[in-house]
């Protein structure tokens, strides 16, 4: 829940920088980014509230102008090098300071790239919504990764080619940069609306989960009861959906930078699928009375010890990630013990859920 709010709160962030070089506003930081971030995410909020039909409708259309914005990098790059434009030999290259092992500075650049696949642990979710999902549900997921995977390479490689890696990490719209190096007559205006309305779509996505994933756990008695309501006409999680944007709020005004927020997603989310790769082993052990799919056992092996490995501090992550995260799981962690307490008066005892339509405990759209 902590990650998809981080996440989302980096996309509002980079929806306001996009917004802003897509209408010319000129608004480079501080009060005007921060106030059309918190702008946007309200109206996230409007959707999220709405239901989930809406909100999946508006992911395939972000969806459809997402890749139509990461193609158009790509075209532009893959016709520049062909022009004899940048420098292709700086895909290959490594630049470290003297007497520093390049290994560390790599393990760092993976921690954050693995920003770059969020999003998918969130379509187990909606896995029931398929049909034989034991089959079907793994072969896309893969394909998805594949597809994914290879995009994003042919991105990286146009955009290291046209702009010095130095300068992409600096600012928080580097894909205008290679935009506009790549084509200097291309106008930069069109990308920037395609890039802005990209951003949305992660933004959307993981707010519909990190609301949902309240709503859940407060239907299983582990968070306090208020954050279960559904609202009578929309039978949407309102409480949980103002609680969750709340916080997102406080994540885009007080913390706003891109890379902190981002970094901190990267480190939830290893942190998180650390702790999965050790449930699959352990998980296995119980007996169902359906075939399912199972991965062969060296892979979670290696997963959870990546994952573990990669969210410690030796791989030169910004000591305000850890604090940042600190934060989030210490209120997940005030709210469980109120929770704890308000069972025990109340005589409740926390129990599994009753999975729903979508996987989801209970009706609620």
């Amino acid at each position: 829940m902590c990650s998809g709010i981080t996440s989302a709160s980096t996309a509002s962030r980079a929806f306001a920088v996009n917004f802003s070089s897509a209408f010319g506003l000129g608004l480079e930081g501080g009060t005007g980014i921060i106030l059309l971030g918190l702008a946007f995410m309200a109206i996230v909020a409007a959707v999220n509230f709405r239901g989930v039909g809406e909100s999946v409708k508006l992911n395939v259309v972000l969806t459809c102008v997402e890749l139509t914005g990461l193609l158009i990098v790509i075209a532009i790059g893959l016709w520049a090098i062909g022009m004899g434009q940048g420098d292709v030999s700086r895909v290959t290259e490594f630049h470290t300071p003297e007497g520093v092992n390049a290994f560390w500075p790599v393990i760092a650049a993976t921690t954050l790239a693995f920003f770059a696949m969020v999003g998918f642990e969130d379509s187990v979710n909606m896995a029931e919504e398929t049909k034989e999902p034991t089959k079907i549900f793994p072969k896309i997921l893969l394909a998805g990764l594949l597809i994914t995977g290879v995009i994003y390479v042919l991105v990286s490689v146009s955009a290291v080619t046209l702009v010095e890696p130095a300068e992409l990490g600096e600012g928080e719209a580097p894909l205008l940069k290679v935009v506009s190096t790549g084509a200097p007559g291309f106008p930069i205006w069109i990308f920037a609306f395609i890039t802005m309305f990209a951003v949305a779509n992660s933004a959307l996505i993981n707010m519909l989960m990190a609301s949902r994933l309240v709503y859940g756990m407060s239907r299983e008695h582990v968070l306090p009861p208020v954050l279960g309501k559904v609202h009578a006409s929309r039978k949407t999680p309102y409480i949980a959906i103002i609680f969750t944007t709340l916080l997102a709020f406080g994540l885009i005004t007080f913390v706003g930078s891109v890379p902190q927020l981002g970094g901190t997603t990267a480190l939830l989310l290893l942190c998180v699928f650390t702790v999965v790769n050790v449930a699959v082993l352990v998980l296995r052990k119980d007996k169902v009375d359906h075939d399912h799919f199972t991965a062969p056992t060296i892979l979670p092996v290696i997963g959870a010890i990546a994952c573990g490995f990669l969210t410690g501090p030796w791989t030169g992550r910004n000591p305000d990630q850890y604090k940042i995260a600190g934060v989030l799981l210490a209120i997940g962690v005030v709210l469980w013990v109120v929770t704890v307490f308000i069972n025990r008066a109340t005589g409740v005892k926390p129990e599994a859920p009753t999975v729903g339509e979508g996987g989801m405990p209970g009706p609620v759209n």
